[in-house]
């Protein structure tokens, strides 16, 4: 009869190595918001984990009213804005709590990113006027029908000027570049008129940023262009994209 050997102690099982599941970082964008503080209020709800968020321009109502978001939010100039209140903004006073406005220029840090702005429209008749010289509203026009805020105040301020485009093609090193007007070619809704303007393309010939973004025109589009991808956002009211901070692999969501 074989003996019995003789009986090993039992060694615990080595732990089971947990590794966090790290999911990756990303930065929301928006499109132009013209007062649609809920429909915002509402997309950051469902993204509580995006810790910030960047938009192309025209946030204020057409009563010239701001809010303050959930999550900061990083905004540009569009052409219908409360032009005073962003004037103070540029003296030091916040427009609200959360809510950062990007003057023309940069570069700016945004969470991880180096982050460049030229907000407002294109004018060819105030092109080579100095920023600061741009004439502010002479008072609102009497309409019985409601308009833009821009519009109806017919503020100068809303453009951007050739001082503030040399200075954002001096810059480098850029990831993201705000805009509010789009680059050429653009062809609104099909339309055979190029809406594009020739100097945002001159910007990111010399900028290359790794993206570029803009609004004003409430459509949804993604292309090259100068060997950039740039992107034109809906209004928040239909989309709004989620941009990982570090493969830029932008998500298109449905509002």
């Amino acid at each position: 009869m074989r003996p019995i050997p003789p009986l090993l102690p039992i060694l615990p099982l080595p732990p089971i190595l947990r590794i966090p599941l790290v999911l990756p970082m990303q930065i929301g964008a928006l499109g132009d918001v013209h007062g649609a503080f809920e429909t915002v209020q509402t997309i950051m709800e469902r993204h509580s984990e995006v810790p910030l968020w960047v938009c192309v321009g025209d946030v204020a109502s057409n009563e010239g009213d701001y809010f303050e978001p959930l999550a900061p939010l990083y905004f540009i100039k569009g052409n219908n804005e409360d032009f005073d209140v962003l004037a103070a903004a540029i003296r030091g006073r916040p427009v609200a709590a959360k809510l950062y406005y990007l003057q023309n220029g940069g570069p700016y840090r945004v969470g991880p990113w180096r982050v460049a702005a030229l907000g407002g429209t294109f004018a060819p008749s105030w092109y080579n006027t100095p920023a600061a010289a741009l004439p502010p509203s002479k008072g609102r026009k009497s309409s019985p029908n409601p308009l833009k805020l821009g519009k109806s105040r017919d503020d100068k301020r809303r453009h951007f000027v050739r001082d503030e485009a040399i200075a954002c093609k001096s810059l480098s090193a850029i990831d993201l570049f705000l805009t509010h007007e789009a680059p050429r070619p653009f062809y609104p809704a099909g339309r055979r008129i190029d809406a594009g303007k020739t100097v945002l393309n001159d910007v990111l010939a010399a900028m290359k940023p790794r993206l570029h973004l803009f609004g004003h025109h409430h459509e949804f589009t993604d292309s090259m262009r100068q060997g950039v991808r740039s992107i034109g956002l809906d209004i928040v009211t239909k989309s709004y994209m989620l941009v990982d901070v570090e493969t830029f692999r932008c998500e298109r969501l449905d509002t």
